[in-house]
Order: structure tokens, then C-alpha cells, then sequence
């Protein structure tokens, strides 16, 4: 069993107490005295991804089994490894930590946990968990955000049991990871389960079709881009966008089939598309293509058209399809005016948007400063280190109160790197200003 020191920071989550633990000597395979399981499941159960990355890093293996052989039963009730277990809660991320190189998993555990994913697939959550619970009370239900991933998921919970829906994603994961390629079709079909982009479902297959980069998927979805249906045009928007934007790192190059059509895709459809949430997948894989094949003028034309769109998500495209101009020039009036307009927008969102674009435009644009001034007491955080930084780097002294208000200041992340840079250099031609705060950043 393990000290109770691991247990009680397993339990509440504590990943700093944890790694300092396991620094220390603790045993990663050590076992909860509750029920003798590793804990190395308690944090699976907990759907505790960063106390789980400790312990595997540490030596934990997510095959060892408290009981019974991996690849079993897929019926049988509470998986028998931490992986068969993260596979049973239906947390494709979560899984996919857990996975071990493929030289450990021989056929027969491959087979079992694609049995198991495919089981969960096709199963009711919430009568797969009376099931194995024999628990007759009501269900539990309720969502659950995980921010790092971008996602979220339906959680089930019933007689000390929960699940998530991920299940589909899960064996879309497995596919992958055992190299067994999925079809387009079978991908959509499981999206359309949890037809929502911010599921966790949805994204698995997007995100797997977006690594592709073959001209196979790229047909496929293209295909569905006149489809009557509202979905299954979102589908085709968001894979075709994050072909564009190379998501999964695999970044599209000149001469490749996501630069060469992107345009011919992105262009008619911007112009006909009725549906708000696809317009925007739209408008955002248009932005992407910016002046390649000289469609820049074409792109900005199709982004003002927007810009007074009754719903916000459209609207918080049409910053990022404008052109940059090149500094010593002036911006267009019309382009202006409407960044200007956007920068006062009743949606938060798309204020942060303009303001990112006004900060960092680098050619005259007469009025900037006061628009920008007028969002430092913005609600959104970003909003304001955004205008704060736009007006340090027109060397307006407005600045300097609002990095002040701003502090902490992350160096190493997100728009605080760009600002600190930004007061660093206001520092510099404003030396009566220097605070230790302000340090030349590495």
C-alpha cells in the first residue's frame, strides 16, 4: 500500500504534492488501502490527467492489472488496468496518456481494448452503468469543461460510478494509435453523435482528419460543403479549416492540395453560406489563406461584407480576414471605420478581436489611441493587455497606468509576453518610468 502522504495527494489531486512524493522516493505502483487498487486508477477514476501523468512518469504502468487480465470481458464491470479503466470512463485524452508504445501491447491486448471501445460505442451510458452497478436510483447528470483540451463532455454518475460520453472519441483514438485508418464516413457518423464542436467527440474526429493532409479527406469533405444539412456542413467547415491551419502540426505548404484549393472552397461558400456557426468556420479558414494566390483584396471584401452581421461569432471573423498594411502607409477609411466599430461591439469577444488587430497594426490610423484608450477598462482581460500594448507601442503614456493594473504579468505566455516587451522598450526611451517590474525579458 502506499504511504498515506501519496494516497491523501492522489486522492485530493494535489499534482505539486504528488511529484514532490514521487521526487522523494514514493512508489508510483503503490495501491489505495481503501480498495487495492493502483493508484494510478484513483486518479483515472478521477479523470485527473495531470496526477495520472505523474505517476506514469514515474514509473506507473497502466497495464498492471489489481485483478484479472487486460483485454477482458469488455462487460465485465470496473476494467481490470488503469488503461481498461480509462477506456470504460470514456475520456479519449485521457486514454490517450495512458497508452503505452505499441511494442508493449501484443494482438490480443490491441483486440480487447478496441472490443472494449467499440462496446462503449454503441452502449447508453446510463444503462451500461445500472448494469454493472445494479444501482436503481436516478442518474446523476451533468457536463464537465476540460479547458485544456477545448472540450467538454456529458457525465454520468450512479451507485459511486461515473462516465463520460467520449466513448465514441475514445475508439477513434485507439484507431489511430494502432494504425487501423478510419473512414471519413464512419468519422462524421461519430461526430454526429455529439453534434456539437466543443464536444469532445466531435473534435476527436476532426482533429484526426485535420492530421491527414491527403487529398482523400480533403475531396470528402469538400463534398460536403453544399450538403442540406446545417451539420454536416459544420463538419466539412471545421475538417477544411483545420486542413488549412495545418492543426496537429502539420502545416500546409505551397504546392500542396490544402494551398492550392483552399481558396476555391472557402471563397463561393463565404458568399452563399446561411448558417451562422458554418459562416464563421468559413470566414476563419478564409482569414488563413490571406494573399496567396493574390485573393487578399477578395478575402477583405468578403470580411467587410460581415462586419455588421446580426450574429457575434460571424462578426468576430471579419478582423482576422483584413489585410495588414505595411507600416509608413495609411489604413483604408472603410477598414477603419469598421475596427472601430467592432472595438465598441456589445460582444466582449469581439471587441478582444479588434482590439488585437488595432494594437498591432502597424500603419497610420488616425483615432487609434483613443479607441484603444477606451478599452483598457474593458471586461476581458486580453482586451485590455491588447490596448495597453498597442498604446506602448505608439509611445502613449497611457500605458504605463494600465500595465500597472495589469500586473502580475506572465512573460512566458499568451498576449503578456508581447506587452512586457512593449513597456520594456517604453522603458527604454522613457527611463524616468523604470521599475524593477520592468526587466529585459530573455
Amino acid at each position: 500500500m502506499g504511504s498515506a502522504e501519496l494516497v491523501a495527494a492522489v486522492r485530493r489531486g494535489d499534482v505539486e504534492a504528488v511529484r514532490e512524493l514521487l521526487d522523494g522516493g514514493e512508489d508510483p505502483h503503490a495501491r489505495d488501502p481503501a480498495d487495492g487498487v493502483p493508484l494510478l486508477c484513483v486518479a483515472v477514476a478521477a479523470y485527473d490527467e495531470p496526477v495520472a501523468e505523474q505517476l506514469i512518469n514515474a514509473g506507473a504502468d497502466p497495464l498492471r492489472s489489481p485483478g484479472g487480465a487486460p483485454g477482458g470481458d469488455p462487460g465485465l464491470p470496473g476494467g481490470d488496468s488503469a488503461l481498461t479503466r480509462a477506456v470504460d470512463g470514456g475520456c479519449s485524452w485521457m486514454v490517450t496518456r495512458l497508452l503505452p508504445e505499441l511494442v508493449r501491447l501484443d494482438a490480443d491486448a490491441r483486440a480487447g481494448l478496441l472490443a472494449r471501445a467499440r462496446y462503449w460505442a454503441v452502449s447508453d451510458p446510463e444503462t451500461e452503468l445500472r448494469r454493472r452497478t445494479g444501482a436503481a436510483g436516478p442518474v446523476e447528470r451533468d457536463t464537465v469543461r476540460v479547458d485544456t483540451w477545448s472540450s467538454w463532455y456529458a457525465r454520468h454518475s450512479l451507485g459511486g460510478q461515473t462516465v463520460w460520453d467520449g466513448h465514441p472519441g475514445v475508439l477513434t483514438v485507439l484507431e489511430e494509435r494502432f494504425r487501423i485508418r478510419t473512414s471519413f464516413d464512419e468519422l462524421l457518423a461519430r461526430a454526429l453523435t455529439r453534434p456539437d464542436r466543443d464536444h469532445g467527440v466531435w473534435s476527436d474526429s476532426v482533429v484526426l482528419l485535420a492530421t491527414r493532409q491527403d487529398e482523400e479527406t480533403w475531396a470528402a469533405a469538400q463534398a460536403l460543403s453544399a450538403h442540406p444539412d446545417r451539420l454536416h456542413r459544420l463538419f466539412a467547415a471545421d475538417v477544411l479549416r483545420c486542413l488549412v491551419i495545418g492543426f496537429g502540426g502539420m502545416f500546409s505548404r505551397p504546392g500542396s492540395v490544402v494551398y492550392k484549393r483552399a481558396p476555391e472552397v472557402f471563397l463561393p461558400w463565404a458568399l452563399e453560406e446561411p448558417d451562422p456557426e458554418v459562416l464563421a468556420l468559413v470566414l476563419s479558414g478564409l482569414s488563413e489563406e490571406g494573399d496567396s494566390d493574390g485573393n487578399g483584396e477578395v478575402v477583405e471584401a468578403v470580411g467587410l461584407s460581415y462586419a455588421g452581421h446580426p450574429d457575434p461569432r460571424v462578426r468576430l471573423e471579419v478582423p482576422d480576414t483584413l489585410r495588414p498594411e505595411s507600416a509608413g502607409t495609411r489604413v483604408p477609411r472603410e477598414k477603419l471605420d469598421v475596427l472601430y466599430a467592432l472595438a465598441r461591439d456589445p460582444e466582449p469577444g469581439v471587441r478582444e478581436r479588434a482590439a488585437y488587430r488595432l494594437a498591432h497594426c502597424s500603419a497610420e490610423a488616425p483615432g487609434v489611441t483613443e479607441v484603444l484608450a477606451g478599452l483598457l477598462g474593458d471586461e476581458l482581460r486580453d482586451t485590455r493587455v491588447h490596448a495597453a500594448y498597442g498604446l506602448a507601442q505608439r509611445d502613449d503614456p497611457r500605458c504605463v497606468a494600465a500595465w500597472r493594473a495589469l500586473r502580475p504579468l506572465d512573460a512566458d505566455s499568451g498576449p503578456d509576453d508581447g506587452l512586457v516587451r512593449a513597456m520594456w522598450r517604453y522603458e527604454e526611451r522613457h527611463p524616468e518610468i523604470a521599475e524593477p517590474e520592468i526587466a529585459e525579458p530573455e
